[in-house]
């Protein structure tokens, strides 16, 4: 399928994913839950190569929430490595498709190494503009309205702005990536129906796939499955249409 006939077939142009199962596919095979992460990173592979060949321009990958420092830490540490790994191993694919890394939620938070590892595959795709890989890393929604009133409220009281003049725009504007746009299309595998404290202001309008199909197996045929499945919806937006 080429990016024309795709589009014509109403492609989104931004997609946010949940990407949920990795423990699960692991226990059902009878592996240590890492392993189901390991193989995951291959999943993000397909799907990031998947919306280039698509058309996709933003993609938004639920990495790690907030919720997740909770899990054992052998788990948490096996997953600050995997992502290590996943930067420097795939940031020459990044490069070569012209995508740009950027990150949402405290980054702060992670161990200082990957920060920095982070911050230079950042600064080093920043000039592209085909494609955007955005990664959700000790993010979670309610986390991210809360700072973004903070920082409404700190500019009110230093008379920068007129709490009268306070909007959703203004909000949406504090978040933690205002230029980005709303996710048109957000995936969720697994099969679980909730959000997950994901992207809980920018998902208002977006449309929702859920797939009970595990994220490490979770490739471009069933991405281009959830593609097809948006396009064949009319988003009204409020509207009776």
């Amino acid at each position: 399928m080429s990016v024309a006939e795709t589009h014509s077939a109403r492609v989104p142009r931004h997609v946010a994913i949940i990407m949920d199962g990795n423990g699960r596919w692991a226990k059902e095979r009878g592996l240590p839950r890492i392993k189901g992460h390991e193989v995951g990173t291959e999943s993000v592979r397909a799907i990031v190569r998947a919306c280039r060949e698509v058309g996709v321009k933003y993609l938004t990958l639920y990495a790690f929430s907030v919720e997740n420092w909770v899990r054992p830490r052998p788990e948490i540490n096996g997953l600050m490595l995997l992502l290590r790994s996943f930067l420097r191993d795939r940031e020459q694919e990044l490069h070569e498709n012209h995508v740009r890394l950027r990150t949402i939620g405290r980054t702060a938070d992670l161990p200082k190494e990957l920060q920095r590892e982070l911050n230079r595959v950042i600064a080093a795709t920043a000039h592209y503009d085909e494609g955007n890989l955005i990664l959700a890393l000790s993010y979670g929604g309610r986390t991210e309205i809360a700072a973004a009133c903070r920082r409404i409220a700190e500019r009110v009281k230093a008379g920068e702005l007129d709490l009268g003049n306070v909007s959703e725009k203004t909000v949406a504007e504090h978040l933690y990536a205002p230029d980005i746009p709303d996710p048109d299309l957000l995936i969720r595998t697994s099969g679980e129906m909730r959000l997950s404290n994901f992207l809980l202001w920018q998902a208002s309008y977006a449309e929702i796939y859920v797939t009970n199909v595990l994220w490490p197996d979770f490739r471009e045929p069933q991405f281009r499955e959830a593609i097809e499945a948006y396009g064949r919806r009319h988003r009204r937006f409020g509207d009776i249409q």
